[in-house]
Order: C-alpha cells, then sequence, then structure tokens
C-alpha cells in the first residue's frame, strides 16, 4: 500500500472503513500515520479485544479536531475478541484449520503481499476479511455429524414381548468427523425402563463370627424375595460364600483344623474354604431358601477375609453365576470385617498377582491359593466392565473402612448391618433405590487426543455446568438428557469410543474421524498463470511442477528439491527464516520490524531493536545495537554501555587498583578466585599462608647460616626479615623444622596475588634433651615389677588350686560309709606300735597302712 487507499472495516457507516477527514485507517493499519508519526507502520493491537472503529459519526466517541476516532465495544464485538487463531507452523490450507476452531483460510488470489509468507492466509474470520479476503474466499470446513442407529426409548420391560432387551439410552450409535480444536455437542436421551430386571447376587462371610448372621438370612429368606419382587418382577438371586485363603497365615493349616475350622463344641461347621459358588441366578423362593439353609458357618485365623477374592470372580464368572444380559447387577457382600487386598499374599509366599480371570471349577476357586488378592483398582475396574454395582452391608466396626472403599468403586453403597443382619431387606432396598435413582454417564476406549464432557440436563429441563454428567434422584419412567460435548485436539483416523451409564447394559457406539483437508474447488489448470505456468493454483497457493519452487514458482532448482532449498534457510535445524522472513530460492529475504528497520542476518537472526536497556535507553544511550549486542561509544563499557571506563572507584586507599588481585569492570572490582569485594582484599576461602609457606620460611631462617638458595622454595613470593622481636600486629605462625625446634615467624599479604613479607624471629623454641639416667632406672624398676607381679600371680594360682583340691577332699570326705568291724586285735596292735614309738599320729599311720595290708576288704 502507498497510503493513497482506504481498507474495508466493520461499522455502521458507510462500509469503506474510513474516516472522513481523517486519513486514519481501519483495525490493525494506519495507526501510526494517525499518531503522525509518518511512517507507514502495520501495528496488530490485540488487547483482549480487539477495536472496531465506527464510521458513522454519531455516538462513535470522535475526538473533535483531533482527525482520530475513540474505541467502542460492543458485546458482539467482545465475543468475536475471543475468537483468537493460535497459529502454529502454516504450510498449506490444512495445516490452517487442524490449528483451532476460529482459524480460517483465504483461497483469494493475489492476497499476500510481497515479503510475506503465505500463513498470512490463516487467521479469525473478522481479520482475513479486514485485511480484504472476500466471504466467498474463506476456507472454514465444519464439523459433521450423523445418526447411524437410534431405537425408541423403551416405556417398560415386557418379557413376553418380541423385544427382549429394553431401550433405556438413544440414540445407539452416531458418527463425527470433526475439525480439530473444534468441538461438537448432540443430545443423548436416557429414561428408566418400569419393570427392569435385577439379578441380586448374595456374597456372605461365613467366618465363625458370622453365626447368628446366617441364622437370621436363613429365616428372611421369604421376606428378602417379597422385598425383590416389589422392586420389580423380574427380580432373580443367587447366593455365594466366602471365608478366605486356607494357607498359613491366615488359616491354620492343620489337617483336623482344615476339616473343622470352627470350636470343638460347634456341632455344624463345614472344611475351611476361600471362595463358593452355593446358587445360580433363580427366581425360585423355595430353592433359594433350601440352600441357604444348607449353608454352615467356616473359620478362619485373622480379622481380615477373602472378600475381594470373592467378588472377583463373582464379577468375571457371569455364565456360572447366571448374569443376564439386560439387567441391573447387584452384588450384596455381608461382612463384619475388613479385607485382604494385593500384596497381602506375600505374607502366604504368594507372588503371582491376580490374574482378573475366572477359575471357577466345581463351583470354587481353583486357584485360591496360587494368585494374590486383587488390587481395589482391578476390583472396580471389572465390576465397571461388567455393569456390576456393589452394595456393602457391614457392621458399624468397620463402616468406615467400607466407605473409603466405596470412594474408590464407581456406583457403589456402603450400608450399616445390625449385628444380628435383621435390617438386611430394608437396607438392600435403601441402597437399590439410591443405585437405580443415580445416573451417571461415562466413556471407555477414548482416543488419546479426544476429550468428552457432559452437560446433564435433569428435572424440569434444569441443566448443570459442572460437567460431571450425573443426574440423582431419577424416577422409574423419567426421562433426561445430556449434553455431549466432544473435541478432538489433532487429525486422526477413525476410531471408535462408547459413551454408557455406570451400571447399564445400554451404550452409544461412536465413530470419530477428522477432517483436515480442505476442499477448495480449485482451477484444473496444472500451469497456471498465477504460478508463472510452472504450476496448479491449490487453495490459493500454487504447488510447482517439478524442479521450480517459491510462491509463484519463480525458482528453477534444476534437480534440487523444495525441501534441500528450505534446508539452506534453517540455521542449525531451526526455524525457517528464524520466523523472521521467507525462504525465496534458498535465500531468506527477512521481514520489517516493528521499527521500520530490516532483521538481517544469513538467516534474519539479527535486529538492531533487542539489545539490553539502560535507565530506559537501548545501550544506555552510549552504544549503538548491532545484532542483539551493544557496541559502545569509547569511554564506556558493559553489556549495556552504561560503565564509564575509569577506575577510581576501584582504587584502594594506597592506590592500587583492587589489590592487584582482580580487574576493575564498571566502577567494581572483578576479583580472582576466592577474593571479595569491595576490592579483593580478604580471601576466606583460600589456603592459609602459614600452611602454604612452611617450606619457603624454613628456608629463608636457614639461608644465613647454611648459605641456601631459596628461589625455588619461595618463588619470589615472600620477602623476609629476621628479627628480634616482631613488629608485625598478624598472628603467629609455627613450624617444626628438621632439628624439631619450632620457629616462629608472621606474615602480611601485599599487594597482587600470591605476594607477603614475613617476620622470623631469630630464636627457635627447641626441646630438652632427655634424662638418660632416669629412662634407664625406670625401665630396670619396671622390668623388675613386672617379675615380681607374675611371681605373685602364679603363686596365687598355686593357692587357688591346692584350695580347690582341698575342698574336693572334704567333700569326698564327708560323703564316705563306713562298716562295722569288731577292732579288738587291732587295738592290741595299735597299742604296741604306740608303745613302739611313742608318738601316737606316726603309731595311727603305721596301725592303718598295717591293716589295709593284712585286711583288704577292711573299709575305715
Amino acid at each position: 500500500m502507498d497510503g493513497a487507499g482506504s481498507v474495508p472495516v466493520s461499522g455502521s457507516g458507510s462500509g469503506s472503513g474510513s474516516v472522513p477527514g481523517s486519513g486514519c485507517l481501519g483495525p490493525g493499519l494506519g495507526l501510526a500515520r494517525c499518531l503522525g508519526l509518518g511512517v507507514w507502520v502495520r501495528v496488530w493491537v490485540w488487547l483482549g479485544a480487539w477495536v472496531w472503529v465506527s464510521g458513522s459519526g454519531s455516538g462513535s466517541g470522535s475526538v473533535p479536531g483531533s482527525g482520530c476516532v475513540s474505541a467502542g465495544f460492543s458485546q458482539e464485538q467482545k465475543e468475536k475478541a475471543s475468537e483468537q487463531c493460535f497459529k502454529t507452523t502454516i504450510h498449506s490450507c490444512g495445516d490452517c484449520i487442524s490449528s483451532g476452531q476460529y482459524c480460517v483460510w483465504c483461497k483469494q488470489l493475489n492476497f499476500t503481499k510481497p515479503g510475506e509468507q503465505e500463513a498470512v492466509r490463516c487467521d479469525n474470520r473478522s481479520q482475513l476479511m479486514a485485511r480484504g479476503c472476500l466471504e466467498h474466499d474463506i476456507i472454514s470446513p465444519n464439523n459433521i455429524y450423523g445418526v447411524v442407529r437410534n431405537k425408541p426409548l423403551s416405556d417398560s420391560f415386557n418379557k413376553r414381548a418380541q423385544q427382549q432387551e429394553p431401550i433405556q439410552l438413544a440414540p445407539q450409535e452416531v458418527k463425527l468427523q470433526l475439525r480439530p480444536g473444534m468441538p461438537h455437542t448432540f443430545t443423548l436421551s436416557f429414561k428408566r425402563v418400569e419393570g427392569y430386571p435385577m439379578d441380586l447376587y448374595y456374597l456372605m462371610d461365613l467366618s465363625y463370627s458370622m453365626e447368628d448372621d446366617l441364622r437370621n438370612i436363613k429365616a428372611l429368606g421369604t421376606e428378602l424375595f417379597k422385598a425383590l419382587k416389589s422392586i420389580t418382577e423380574h427380580a432373580q438371586i443367587g447366593f455365594g460364600a466366602f471365608v478366605d485363603k486356607t494357607v498359613l497365615p491366615f488359616t491354620n493349616t492343620n489337617k483336623k483344623k482344615l476339616n473343622k475350622p470352627c470350636k470343638e463344641t460347634e456341632k455344624f461347621c463345614q472344611p475351611a474354604f476361600g471362595y463358593r459358588h452355593v446358587l445360580s441366578m433363580t427366581d425360585d423362593e423355595k430353592e433359594f431358601k433350601k440352600t441357604v439353609t444348607s449353608q454352615y458357618i467356616s473359620g478362619n485365623l485373622d480379622v481380615p477375609e477373602g472378600s475381594l477374592d470373592a467378588m472377583m470372580q463373582a464379577a468375571v464368572c457371569g455364565d456360572k453365576i447366571g448374569w443376564r444380559n439386560s439387567s441391573t447387577r447387584l452384588i450384596v457382600l455381608t461382612t463384619d470385617a475388613g479385607f485382604h487386598m494385593a500384596g497381602d499374599g506375600k505374607l502366604a509366599g504368594i507372588l503371582e498377582p491376580n490374574d482378573m480371570k475366572c477359575h471357577m471349577e466345581d463351583n470354587i476357586n481353583a486357584k485360591n491359593n496360587d494368585l494374590d488378592y486383587p488390587s481395589v483398582g482391578q476390583l472396580a475396574m471389572q465390576l465397571e466392565n461388567n455393569n456390576i454395582q456393589p452394595i456393602f452391608a457391614v457392621t458399624k466396626e468397620v463402616v468406615d473402612i467400607y466407605k473409603k472403599l466405596s470412594e474408590m468403586i464407581p456406583k457403589s453403597e456402603v450400608e450399616e448391618l445390625s449385628p444380628d443382619s435383621k435390617n438386611i431387606v430394608e437396607l438392600i432396598k435403601r441402597a437399590y433405590n439410591r443405585l437405580s435413582s443415580k445416573v451417571t454417564m461415562t466413556h471407555d476406549n477414548l482416543p488419546a487426543d479426544v476429550r468428552v464432557t457432559y452437560t446433564p440436563i435433569c428435572k424440569n429441563g434444569e441443566s448443570s455446568r459442572d460437567n460431571v454428567g450425573v443426574c440423582n434422584d431419577v424416577g422409574v419412567g423419567q426421562e433426561i438428557s445430556f449434553n455431549v460435548t466432544v473435541m478432538a485436539d489433532s487429525c486422526m483416523k477413525e476410531q471408535r469410543f462408547t459413551i454408557s451409564p455406570l451400571g447399564i447394559k445400554d451404550t452409544l457406539s461412536v465413530a470419530i474421524s477428522t477432517n483436515c483437508d480442505c476442499n477448495c474447488e480449485d482451477s484444473s489448470d496444472n500451469n497456471h498463470i498465477q504460478c508463472n505456468n510452472k504450476g496448479k493454483v491449490n487453495c490459493g497457493i500454487c504447488s510447482c511442477n517439478p524442479g521450480f519452487v517459491g510462491q509463484k514458482c519463480e525458482c528453477d532448482v534444476g534437480k534440487k528439491d523444495e525441501s534441500a532449498l528450505r534446508a539452506s534457510c534453517r540455521r542449525d535445524n531451526g526455524t525457517e527464516c528464524e520466523g523472521r522472513g521467507i525462504c525465496v530460492c534458498g535465500r531468506c529475504s527477512c521481514h520489517p520490524t516493528e521499527t521500520g528497520t530490516s532483521y538481517h542476518g544469513d538467516f534474519c537472526q539479527c535486529d538492531d531493536d533487542h539489545c539490553e536497556k539502560f535507565a530506559n535507553k537501548l545501550c544506555g544511550g552510549n552504544g549503538k545495537c548491532r545484532c542483539g549486542i551493544c557496541n559502545c561509544n569509547n569511554g564506556y563499557e558493559g553489556s549495556a554501555c552504561h560503565c564509564k571506563l575509569s577506575d577510581d572507584a576501584c582504587r584502594t586507599p594506597e592506590q592500587t587498583v583492587c589489590n592487584g588481585r582482580g580487574t576493575c569492570k564498571c566502577s567494581q572490582c572483578e576479583c580472582k578466585d576466592g577474593y571479595q569485594r569491595p576490592f579483593c582484599e580478604f580471601c576466606h576461602g583460600c589456603t592459609d599462608p602459614c600452611q602454604t609457606k612452611q617450606a619457603c620460611i624454613e628456608c629463608l631462617f636457614h639461608m644465613d647460616s647454611l648459605g641456601k638458595n631459596c628461589t625455588a622454595a619461595c618463588k619470589d613470593s615472600v620477602k623476609h626479615k629476621v628479627v628480634d622481636m616482631f613488629t608485625m600486629t598478624k598472628k603467629v605462625c609455627k613450624l617444626k623444622d628438621a632439628e624439631s625446634c619450632w620457629i616462629n615467624f608472621k606474615m602480611k599479604q601485599l599487594v597482587g596475588e600470591d605476594k607477603y613479607q614475613a617476620e622470623i624471629l631469630k630464636t627457635r623454641d627447641c626441646p630438652k634433651l632427655p634424662n638418660i639416667y632416669a629412662i634407664v632406672g625406670g625401665s630396670i624398676a619396671g622390668v623388675a615389677l613386672i617379675g615380681l607381679l607374675i611371681l605373685l600371680f602364679i603363686k596365687m594360682c598355686i593357692y587357688f588350686k591346692d584350695r580347690e583340691e582341698f575342698k574336693k577332699f572334704e567333700n569326698e570326705k564327708t560323703k564316705s560309709k563306713w562298716a562295722e568291724v569288731r577292732l579288738g586285735n587291732y587295738i592290741w596292735l595299735l597299742h604296741q606300735i604306740k608303745l613302739l614309738y611313742q608318738n601316737k599320729w606316726t603309731a595311727i599311720l603305721l596301725f592303718c597302712i598295717s591293716v589295709r595290708k593284712y585286711t583288704p576288704n577292711l573299709v575305715l
């Protein structure tokens, strides 16, 4: 544009879009000229609402004498403002309509201006029309919705009618072809059928603590049947029982206890078992009573039971249980204990996870002891897949446990069971009414890029905005509906998913696909003049013949292909021309910037408008921006040229710059590693020079006396003086030399890195010589003392050993038994010996020897 014309805009005036006498243009154009900048700058104003200029003059909010008009916002304009087109990478009409529901394509020839990419053809409808695209040249495919099967809803269930399965959900099958990002809403109707069949499976805990409950169930069989028949005439009931796995630690595996796990005094007790299917679905009251009456309690060890195991088998063994295809399926679980879940089987060495399959043989779970308990998630999935709604009838002690379980299982209820189960009939009726009157829509097998929301229209046509798809208190014969909104996020092939009410077999099958192609009804000319007779027009853009590329097929590339040319316009495999230009014959043609300059560089990667600012000025006003980097004027430095080239602020009182341990940048010291600002004076993380310079100090101390050369040890880093007394105020450092004497010194850091001044005391601190005589004498005395202690220890050992032997002798002497013997002759002999030796003890000893010699069998 040269500025002479006007651009049509939406308004209530003449439709030309120009403001008389003003020279102002419509939205998005001419704002710079309106402001008197003298340069054509296209500014696309987007502040959450499009500004539409009214040209009628009445109520337009014009500013007298200004030549410009103010913005006005109507409700229609605000709605249009929300119709944004969030474009991604656009190369074709298909890419455009896949970007969002408000993205449309202009197929008009010569719509783009020189230097513009074809992507400008993609925008929302109002923007394209404002740019001059005609209504009939705008391509915007809509969603396509079709009903494939729609049988009417049933009023009641008639078992004798030809239609065996009542219809509660309509339609039953639909087909959707959606634009990505464009939602489609259709209505789904549901009606509760009167007399709809019900299958109730009574699953009872038969552990020993449920003895009185079993007794009452036997007595309440007739009443339970009447209650079911009062709900629907087409009711059936089945019965199953469970306890727990028959392995330790859950059950006593003693053979006698397995056969009779109850108390010894219990007369009727059946062997331990996990789950047993007792009675398949039946409407025969007598058969039910007879079967339940024949049941007896059993037992196990621990408190939790195998409830989840039993429910899993009841859910997946549908043929054996007898679930009907069209019925409300209920499992009533009665227990007074908690439940085992996945992982508990490891306590018994059962490591194989539950496989969610039917293992019922001879009406018992054949793999009861081989598979782990199911998880709550596994059970919830199988109950939902088989449209089964559980009712947990549990005693007061475990109500809270099963309420937590119910929160994780859709369409389930928890009721408090009286200690003797007498309230079971009323409990079942109450739970059934709550479950059947609550309709919850859900979906299965939903494709990954598809979203579904529900708006229920429940009583009196009132709709809910919470999008949860739930209607409560739905009566028998009452019809409700749901507005189902489906949206695909991306292009996809045809797939199917289902929508159904939880716990009900009726389903809606949805076949969904996407429309990502444009039908532009183009000319069939393969050498169109718009494409320089070297290609055909496809939705307004050229599709070039082999060997030619470009917006108008103007580039002859010979054997090269367009992808190779486009690749040469990408830096590091990035966006083509950085998104700031177009690739023309393998080279980037850069767009102008918002300020009137142009992007530049081989890939349009550079602009001179986006350098760092200081004081709200580009490059601080002290330099020029070149490709995003500030080139500073003389006397300035820094990333934003905000620093003067002066080191005055970095000088110490001694006039050294950063103490020689850093450089002055931007009036601040940039210190070397470890040193800290402001003047790089201290290094708290550096090693103490008292440690690092010990070899140097020792060398310097002995240098004068030994004539050493300390260049290698000190490397000219230490200046030193040997003094009689310290003059520095630094801390005293010590080091031990080769003669074990301590050298005292102090160090002060000089200007520069690793430069020090040292003061070394002339005298050393040397240790005194040892007392040789004291050491030798003490050693001898110590050896002698150790010898005496050893002898004393040996003597004590002998003493205590003798004492021990003497005690043994005394004990044996007290235990000796003496025989009675006449000793007349021996007394005479003893007397003679006494006279001979005149010593009574010597005489006694000789007497004993004589007696032992002549009478060996004598015991003294």
